[in-house]
């Protein structure tokens, strides 16, 4: 996979492209990570690529014409053009598996200061954000992007490694421990300790359950549940009420 970010400041990505999984499927060829500064593509000795918001009011604005040049500089047939926004339809796993199968080329691009001109969304194929909150510029969320995406790609982690993670069929991950079994007078469930895979299994679907039921129950307005999965949210409806009467 190719991903392009259109950057004010590509020096923040230095350490991001050499940690972790990152760094690994950037050396395996699972993915290539293109940096591109934007203010190679102002037309003035100042390298502007902002300016006062037309109407007035607080902060600057990129400029349109700026940021066309740089993704056309960029842009192919098969090329995915986002733009990175508060205003854009919110990141979660179902599109990190979708944008990892589905495409080779995806443009990032970061926004800075107060915001776009909003006509560089004409020449965008979509707007993502990554929450409800607000961030100095796009490039940490490009980041969380990249990483999401990345480590889904064929060849950059074992594909058991993320199956039963959180949000997969819109359910939480079930609970993990390791040694020692005992700390703090609170022990490591017995059934994880037994050997006997089948109920270690049963266990951990009913965890991931519970977990989903008592932290996210609006995911389970989605989930695709099986009947073992619906029997055990049963159960769990029924101990919750008994315990809170």
């Amino acid at each position: 996979m190719n991903i392009k970010i259109l950057t004010l400041f590509p020096q923040m990505f230095n350490d991001f492209q050499n940690t972790s999984i990152i760094a690994k499927a950037l050396k395996n060829q699972k993915l290539n990570l293109e940096l591109i500064d934007i203010r190679d593509f102002a037309d003035n000795k100042f390298k502007q690529v902002d300016d006062y918001p037309a109407g007035g009011g607080q902060g600057m604005v990129l400029k349109v014409d700026v940021i066309y040049k740089a993704i056309q500089s960029v842009k192919t047939d098969d090329a995915l053009v986002v733009l990175l926004s508060p205003k854009g339809k919110v990141w979660d796993q179902r599109k990190a598996y979708t944008w990892s199968k589905k495409y080779k080329t995806i443009i990032l691009i970061c926004g800075h200061y107060e915001g776009f001109d909003a006509r560089i969304s004409n020449y965008c194929d979509l707007e993502v954000s990554i929450g409800d909150y607000i961030l100095t510029g796009g490039e940490l969320a490009s980041m969380v992007i990249i990483d999401s995406v990345a480590r889904l790609l064929p060849g950059v982690i074992k594909t058991e490694s993320h199956l039963n993670e959180s949000f997969n069929n819109d359910l939480l991950d079930y609970d993990v421990y390791t040694k020692p079994v005992v700390f703090d007078n609170k022990i490591i469930p017995e059934v994880l300790l037994s050997g006997h895979h089948k109920n270690i299994d049963d266990w951990r679907e009913k965890s991931r359950i519970y977990n989903t039921y008592s932290k996210r129950k609006d995911l389970l307005k989605k989930a695709q549940l099986n009947l073992q999965q619906k029997n055990f949210l049963n159960i769990i409806k029924k101990d919750c009420k008994e315990e809170e009467n």
